[in-house]
């Protein structure tokens, strides 16, 4: 088989629908596998897949297991030369699946291709980045972001002084819609598992370029994506004593710099 799709969910069962139909309704030319790995599964999504998609192979978790261990669970359990990972709140556009699908048997380097996304409201969300830097994530969690040196950091951190509309090698591309190829993934192998979420993106990435393969962004392939950051809201205080999410990923920071701290930034000219 030539492509799997894997669709990873965490209690959202709503916009998972959507996504499975925009799947079903936009691939019905390409043979392919559709997966979904479900962590912290509710009985409302347990039912609808059992019920709505009975076709479809699903892996439920009692738990929540991260993102990582979803993505592992799904590739695992799939066949196809290439992987489309979607994240449930991913809707796919006509055409998007065969324009990426087409683009990555182009060249055997790339290892790994992501769409251009889109908020719901159509307006660019820039999901290719460069890599990380320490005070990188100072600026995005302290009110140091607000001032016009760090904006201008962060500018430079999310590609953009770069044109979204052309074909652009990067560092990383966001986790939530990323296409790419089994014989690469057995040559980088899976996400680390030591990251239970946030950061196992950047450290993929990073690996991949280790390893020889390109990291595309092409931005001919559209997707929306509703992308809402959990780990950001009710401001940096009150996030950083109250909500789970700003501490995992400032964890899984750490982790990440610690792993390249003393490794030279992969060269991708």
């Amino acid at each position: 088989m030539e492509l799997s799709i894997i669709v990873t969910n965490y209690r959202n069962p709503e916009l998972l629908k959507i996504c499975l139909d925009s799947i079903k309704k936009h691939t019905d030319k390409i043979v392919c596998e559709l997966i979904v790995a479900d962590s912290a599964t509710q009985e409302d999504t347990e039912m609808m897949m059992r019920e709505d998609y009975p076709e479809i192979k699903f892996f439920p978790f009692s738990e929540n297991v991260g993102f990582q261990a979803l993505i592992k669970k799904g590739i695992e359990e799939s066949v196809g030369k290439y992987v489309l990972l979607l994240n449930g709140d991913v809707i796919v556009t006509p055409f998007s699946v065969e324009k990426m699908l087409s683009y990555i048997q182009s060249n055997p380097m790339i290892g790994m291709v992501g769409p251009k996304l889109l908020n719901f409201d159509g307006t660019l969300q820039y999901s290719c980045s460069r890599f990380y830097n320490p005070i990188t994530i100072v600026y995005r969690r302290t009110f140091l972001g607000r001032f016009g040196f760090a904006k201008k950091h962060l500018d430079w951190f999310l590609m953009k002084d770069c044109d979204h509309s052309v074909v652009m090698d990067v560092d990383w591309l966001m986790g939530s819609s990323l296409m790419i190829a089994r014989s690469a993934i057995e040559k980088v192998g899976l996400m680390d598992p030591g990251y239970f979420m946030y950061m196992e993106d950047v450290d993929w990435c990073r690996r991949f370029w280790e390893n020889g393969y390109r990291v595309v962004f092409y931005p001919f392939a559209v997707m929306h994506h509703y992308h809402g950051r959990g780990s950001a809201k009710g401001g940096v205080i009150r996030s950083l004593l109250l909500n789970k999410l700003t501490w995992v990923h400032i964890f899984s920071a750490i982790r990440y710099f610690k792993k390249f701290w003393n490794k030279q930034v992969p060269n991708r000219q």
